[in-house]
């Protein structure tokens, strides 16, 4: 019994000695990489130091950047991937064309502001924001621009937003619930007046497409081949007045294809079939 005893402790013993297996850290790999980078850039400015006296101002801080990029892409700052965010409609491709990178690129050879000013020249993009993630990462976040309108000049149509700007004039199918805007400068000033009309949502509905007139006005198309002629002063209200009286009235299910709301103080109806003897506008009726 006793010979057991000390067989146990022993083997108690020896296992409490056996040297335990470290975990490195996730994070001593980049910090690691980032410290080496560090000194390797310190040492290339050191050595550098001598073109100043020689060398121009804007040389020598060329070659200095070109030898601190290339050591520091030795020490493996360079692009492995790129994550994106908020990207709904701007192609892959236009964005890794815009930051003009590749795999292996080195990370300090990448301008982000510049990166950003292309990629905000492209239609979709209203703003965006490009950052290095050492040791090898380009993260791109964007906001996207929202569709406004059809805007239709020469038979043709295209996509724009609520700054007028055109974002597409492919694949249109999927935007033919937005209404269509025609004229030189409707698209810029759409957004107003889409604003205005759409505080009567049931009237709003109805709305086919929009008309600048003159740059001064607009008139509505309806649903029904109803076209109704918005004041150049004050259109929400005139076109308040006309859901209004749609709601009391019936007006808009009437046999009818143009409401005038030009003047403030009223509202002239045009009749889609006039009875046959009813004057011609402009003319007289004949007395009896």
């Amino acid at each position: 019994m006793p010979a057991l005893g000390r067989a146990r402790k022993t083997k108690t013993k020896a296992k409490a000695t056996a040297p335990r297996r470290r975990v490195t850290p996730r994070w001593v790999k980049p910090v690691a990489i980032g410290a080496g980078a560090l000194l390797l850039v310190g040492g290339v400015t050191t050595g550098s130091m001598t073109l100043w006296k020689n060398l121009s101002y804007a040389t020598a801080a060329a070659h200095v950047h070109e030898r601190i990029v290339a050591a520091t892409a030795s020490f493996g700052l360079v692009v492995n991937d790129v994550l994106v965010e908020g990207r709904g409609e701007t192609p892959r491709e236009d964005i890794f064309a815009a930051l003009a990178v590749a795999r292996g690129t080195p990370m300090l050879d990448i301008d982000p502001a510049a990166a950003r000013e292309r990629i905000e020249e492209l239609p979709w993009v209203k703003t965006a924001v490009v950052e290095r993630q050492l040791p090898d990462t380009i993260f791109v976040r964007l906001v996207e621009r929202v569709p406004l309108a059809l805007w239709q000049k020469d038979g043709k149509l295209a996509l724009v937003d609520s700054d007028g700007r055109v974002l597409t004039r492919d694949n249109l199918s999927r935007f033919r619930d937005l209404p269509i805007v025609i004229g030189d400068d409707a698209p810029r000033a759409a957004r107003t007046i889409l604003g205005l009309l759409a505080a009567e949502p049931d009237l709003y509905r109805r709305i086919e497409s929009l008309t600048y007139v003159s740059a001064r006005r607009w008139d509505v198309h309806l649903a029904g081949d109803i076209e109704v002629q918005l004041p150049e002063t004050d259109p929400g209200r005139a076109w308040a007045r006309l859901a209004e009286t749609d709601r009391r009235e019936q007006l808009l299910a009437r046999d009818i294809s143009v409401v005038d709301m030009r003047l403030p103080d009223r509202l002239t109806v045009r009749l889609a079939h006039p009875p046959a003897d009813a004057p011609k506008p402009g003319k007289k009726g004949k007395s009896a």
